[in-house]
């Protein structure tokens, strides 16, 4: 499979080295907006460097695209490539507004191309041996789940283009949590409601927030809880899903946020209380996961992991949690009616 990439930034390069070590992949062309930023990436990966992304609707030799640019370009990009035939690929938030995301899923169902969005965390290993677990039925009926996952934020980021309104579709929820508000969807189903709170407590980047807590129920009654923070200052990710027989949490991510581990415990009330640790380090292998997620899905003519219906649902969670914490309620999502095309 012959494939480009749109972007040239961090994305591009934890996803590019991925794509030329893989079997069956050739990465021909790497484009940015300024040609130096392609060419610096393109040069150390042995392809083709181009400039802006005209090319991803004009060329032929190109199977499948990634685009790994700002939020603002990721919905013309990704209808240019799905309408001349290939594959996508798109880095989360899938796009700006609810709009954008629907028009993205109905397209992506009429040209009969497989599209994923960067789900990256769903293919580490310790949330994989947690799904595994959990189906497995290690943990018994759901009850509840719990995310806490922030960052420390950097001196001017209130500059860079993650804090531009009209760049983003949101602050920290959006740019991190919704890491965490599609897994929470992944492992417990469809919400039924959901409420929340923001707030710009330290970054100077209102009205984007720097912290976000979110709270969903499913119609049945089980429970997530999210805090996504840019005010951690010592970078955090746990993700626990709890059950009526036990639980499964994972911890780090690898890198700054500390070796991942997954730890398994069962409920007993008069046993020694024990607790099973799986630990997994080295690099972060969820990038190479991923494609070959991708990869996989396209062969067998399939619907992806991490699909652009499941990106849209994603946003759509995230966007009923503003409107909640906007207007002070709890948001009943069978009956929401948002304004299709609100950002924060």
């Amino acid at each position: 499979m012959r494939v480009g990439i749109v972007g040239a930034g961090l994305q591009a390069k934890r996803r590019a080295p991925v794509l030329r070590a893989f079997p069956g992949t050739e990465l021909v062309v790497i484009s940015a907006a300024h040609l130096a930023s392609a060419q610096s990436l393109a040069s150390q990966m042995g392809c083709e460097a181009a400039i802006g992304w005209d090319w991803v609707s004009e060329r032929d030799d190109v199977d499948a695209v990634l685009v790994c640019t700002p939020p603002n370009l990721h919905h013309a990009i990704s209808l240019a490539a799905l309408k001349s035939g290939k594959h996508v690929l798109c880095e989360k938030p899938l796009a700006r507004t609810l709009e954008e995301a629907n028009e993205i899923v109905a397209v992506a169902q009429t040209t009969d191309r497989c599209f994923k969005v960067g789900f990256n965390h769903r293919h580490h290993p310790g949330m994989l041996k947690a799904k595994q677990l959990v189906d497995q039925g290690r943990i018994g009926d759901f009850v509840f789940v719990r995310c806490r996952y922030g960052i420390c934020g950097r001196p001017g980021y209130e500059r860079e283009w993650r804090a531009d309104p009209g760049v983003v579709g949101g602050g920290q929820l959006m740019e991190q949590g919704i890491h965490a508000i599609d897994l929470a969807h992944a492992f417990l189903g469809e919400f039924h409601e959901v409420t929340g709170f923001v707030g710009t407590l330290y970054w100077k980047t209102e009205p984007l927030e720097d912290n976000a807590f979110v709270l969903l129920r499913t119609a049945g009654g089980q429970m997530a809880s999210i805090h996504a923070s840019l005010t951690q200052w010592k970078n955090a990710f746990s993700f626990e899903v709890f059950g009526q027989d036990g639980y499964v949490i994972v911890e780090g991510l690898g890198g700054s946020y500390g070796t991942e581990r997954v730890m398994i415990g069962r409920r007993e009330f008069d046993a020694p209380f024990a607790e099973e640790v799986v630990e997994f380090r080295g690099e972060d292998r969820s990038w190479r996961e991923e494609w070959r997620e991708f990869v996989q899905a396209i062969d067998e003519g399939r619907e992806p992991v991490g699909s652009a219906a499941e990106g849209a649902e994603a946003m759509r969670l995230v966007l009923a949690a503003y409107e909640a914490a906007r207007r002070g309620v709890t948001i009943k999502l069978e009956s929401w009616e948002n304004s299709v095309s609100r950002r924060v």
